[in-house]
């Protein structure tokens, strides 16, 4: 038997390669390039009004935007860099001194007294002695300086493109939005009216997740300044700022500011307080993220609150950090998909 191999079938197996060879070259970029269409669906509205405020002119509205978002980030960032490396800076000092004139005996004397038996204990069975292992963490701070800067370099130069590419891309993401979405218009399969509301729902959801993941850090952030405050942390504000950022981190989050500020609680004597900060980390700051930000998504979605909340943990182990939105998108074009299949 003959096999027929008309043109559609050769036109199909040349679009097959066509878009496997299009994510070879997506694919270093693509959570990049899917972030920056995320912000600029986000700033359709404040785009919109620059663009009527500069006489219509597209470009020079995605100039401005970008650049003022731009700046509005690295003010921030820098400033928070700063600080806190001359936070870590004031306590491995703070440590090599402490180990080198105290030694292991006046860091035990310092802890609360009913932990101070475990702690001798423990520290009786370190390895070769505890002289031997306080020269070792002087010898490693010191010597481990260099290797450690050079890291820090290297993560800082990486961090710095990968936000460069975030930025270009956002650029002209903004410019071209407008035709990028006509063209989707034409290229979808579907009835104009069907595409239409296609890419109308999927910008909704996604401004939807966005604003409700900007929202939940805000509250976090300022349940934690509370906790802060009871708890007498000092520079609880400064706290509270680098709680907002960490938030932002998937799966720990908040815990990586909370967390050390009631151990050092605990550790310096003030275990009540340590207790409170450690309990109101875990009950108050750290729930609100499974109940806020879910309540915040269906506001501008029709999902049960339930499908909210896996998505963004399914969005999570899927895509990584991305997931936070991808989980939710995808949830959201599963339900377009079933909504255009009934309405025929």
């Amino acid at each position: 038997m003959r096999l027929r191999f008309e043109p559609r079938h050769f036109l199909l197996l040349l679009t097959a390669l066509a878009f496997w060879l299009a994510w070879l070259v997506v694919r270093p970029f693509a959570g990049i390039l899917f972030m920056a269409a995320v912000l600029a669906t986000v700033l359709g509205p404040v785009v919109a009004w620059v663009e009527r405020r500069t006489g219509g002119k597209r470009g020079r509205a995605a100039v401005l935007v970008t650049f003022g978002l731009l700046l509005a980030t690295l003010g921030p960032l820098t400033a928070m860099t700063a600080l806190l490396v001359q936070q870590a800076s004031n306590a491995v000092n703070w440590l090599t001194n402490a180990v080198h004139q105290e030694g292991f005996a006046g860091l035990i004397a310092r802890l609360p007294v009913g932990v101070q038996p475990l702690a001798a204990r423990l520290t009786e069975r370190i390895p070769h002695g505890a002289r031997e292992f306080e020269d070792a963490i002087q010898s490693t701070l010191g010597a481990g300086a260099f290797s450690t800067m050079g890291g820090v370099l290297q993560a800082t130069g990486s961090a710095l493109s990968s936000l460069l590419l975030f930025f270009v891309a956002l650029f002209f993401l903004i410019a071209d939005g407008p035709r990028l979405v006509a063209w989707a218009k034409k290229a979808i399969p579907l009835p104009a009216g069907k595409a239409a509301a296609l890419l109308g729902y999927l910008r909704t959801v996604t401004s939807s997740v966005v604003i409700s993941t900007l929202a939940t850090s805000g509250v976090q952030a300022v349940l934690a300044l509370i906790g802060y405050f009871i708890a007498g942390v000092p520079s609880a504000i400064f706290f509270a700022i680098l709680t907002l950022f960490t938030s932002l981190i998937p799966a720990v989050g908040t815990m990586l500011v909370w967390l050390p500020l009631a151990l050092l609680k605990i550790g310096t004597g003030h275990t009540a307080k340590g207790l409170f900060l450690l309990a109101w980390g875990i009950l108050v700051v750290g729930m609100a993220d499974n109940f806020v930000k879910p309540a915040l998504i269906r506001r501008g979605v029709a999902f049960p609150v339930g499908l909210v909340f896996f998505a963004l943990l399914g969005g999570l182990a899927a895509f990584g950090p991305v997931g936070l939105v991808a989980g939710p998108l995808t949830l959201a074009l599963v339900v377009a998909v079933v909504q255009a299949w009934q309405d025929g």
